[in-house]
């Protein structure tokens, strides 16, 4: 780092140092020195990268809002129905993140932008499949999660956007995925502000048609999504080939190479399985929502988006526990890695128990501030209390599967996710609503019943340790 505290400073002097260091993405080596400012040089960026947005999730539901409660019903099935491409970009991300860090971590920063190259080629195809299907299919995408044709009238346009512009969401996450791995945070913390920071602009203008923009509606929103991520990955590719403090890409990396190409869809296979587990239940539990009317879907949506607010910078906790386990794994340094991690539990949980008790306290306040409908408001209320009720278990869950995927242990995090959500979580759901006649509030309570169960299953099989001698 070019700029490190003196041991004799003040602590508030060290602390704005750090700070400034982390923001900077000044060089470090987080293979060696404390432990601890390691952990904030690396989390500080990603918890403010992830911070933001949070930031955009709730900004665009609360204007999407004003459109009513069909509107966001529409929103809120196009984003289950996303989050299966959500899946995929994550996980080829965490495969990205394991070999780049992996790679850096042995000092090897060349073969790590071969990974890099591999990475933008499988995001592309990816994507090409995705985007083909919005084009042609959003409608009829729409009518399977449940929609009445009043909310399909509404929200095809928005489908057809978010889906047909899939390359700017996964080549987002796929190279703030190289960034993160090769310790370059601060990077990836830019390219989501610029991101995110054109779509809260946009967002109004289009929605509403102000001054000379048009007015779209519900589809503004998402043109003004696709917009502010394109200028995000456009950003991404300039630092990218220009090069960043630890990666340097040139159009040699971008040559298909077979071998690397191919341990890269191996770790990134357990990746894309995990999140599609958990976001193909996310979709399920959305479809029986859906069920009991719009104004349940519309309060159910908003209060995911205000739980994302918060899980959000939790999520670049865990990103940053991700990173310094593949690197200190890459300078074997097992027990390093470890201690990292616990370092990265205490914080997240610490945060997550105080964002819990404010969720507790003023719920109402928060879903008023997003729609006066009464059935809206009600719906919303129940799911966040009970949601934040296993908050600290999110916290926990969080760094220590993203611990394992940061060792290139991306399948057991998958079996994890397969009996959490496909085999607790779904029947649970589906039982309460429906056979025990609590209808939404039993799909809400069965969300923290199995993120707890995930969660202790998760510190069960990282304190065992066999993550330590995994090779990728």
């Amino acid at each position: 780092m070019s700029e490190s505290p003196g041991a004799r400073a003040p602590f508030l002097v060290r602390g704005w140092r750090l700070w400034r260091a982390a923001l900077r993405g000044d060089t470090a080596d987080f293979t060696t020195g404390p432990i601890g400012q390691a952990v904030f040089l690396l989390s500080v960026p990603m918890v403010l990268e992830m911070a933001l947005e949070s930031v955009f999730a709730v900004t665009d539901i609360f204007f999407v809002a004003q459109l009513g409660a069909d509107a966001v019903a529409a929103v809120g099935l196009t984003e289950a129905v996303i989050t299966l491409l959500y899946a995929v970009a994550v996980g080829i991300s965490m495969g990205t993140t394991a070999l780049v860090a992996r790679r850096i971590g042995e000092k090897r920063p060349d073969e790590a932008a071969t990974v890099a190259g591999q990475a933008l080629w499988v995001g592309l195809l990816t994507s090409l499949i995705v985007g083909l299907a919005g084009l042609f299919f959003a409608p009829d995408i729409l009518r399977l999660m449940g929609a009445s044709e009043s909310v399909v009238d509404i929200g095809s346009g928005y489908t057809v956007w978010l889906l047909g512009g899939s390359l700017t969401i996964t080549w987002l996450f796929v190279i703030n995925a190289i960034f993160r791995g090769a310790g370059d945070a601060a990077v990836a913390m830019r390219a989501l502000w610029l991101a995110n920071a054109i779509n809260i602009v946009l967002d109004p203008l289009l929605i509403f048609g102000i001054g000379f923009f048009p007015e779209m509606g519900v589809t503004g929103a998402a043109v003004a999504t696709t917009i502010g991520r394109g200028c995000g990955v456009a950003f991404q590719l300039w630092i990218l080939f220009q090069g960043s403090r630890h990666l340097s890409m040139g159009l040699r990396h971008l040559k298909v190479a077979w071998p690397v190409m191919g341990r890269l869809l191996r770790v990134s296979a357990g990746g894309v399985m995990q999140f599609l587990i958990g976001t193909s239940s996310w979709m399920i539990l959305a479809r029986i929502v859906a069920e009991y009317g719009s104004a349940a879907v519309a309060g159910y949506t908003i209060a995911i988006r205000v739980i994302i607010f918060t899980l959000m910078p939790a999520w670049g906790m865990s990103n940053a526990a991700a990173t310094l386990v593949g690197q200190n794994l890459g300078a074997g340094q097992a027990e390093r890695a470890a201690r990292s991690v616990w370092i990265c539990i205490r914080y997240n949980v610490a945060f997550m128990v105080l964002v819990a008790i404010v969720f507790l306290a003023i719920a109402p306040s928060i879903l008023g501030v997003f729609s006066d409908d009464p059935a809206v408001v009600r719906h919303g209320v129940e799911c966040l209390r009970i949601l934040s009720l296993g908050y600290a278990f999110y916290g926990l869950g969080m760094v220590a599967i993203q611990a394992l995927n940061g060792a290139g242990d991306t399948d057991t995090p998958t079996i994890i996710n397969f009996f959490a959500f496909w085999a607790f979580q779904i029947p649970l759901a589906w039982w309460l609503a429906g056979s025990v006649g609590l209808g939404p509030r039993g799909v809400f309570i069965a969300v923290p019943a199995a993120e707890t169960v995930l969660a202790l299953a998760a510190l069960w099989v990282f304190q065992r340790g066999r993550w330590k001698q995994r090779v990728v």
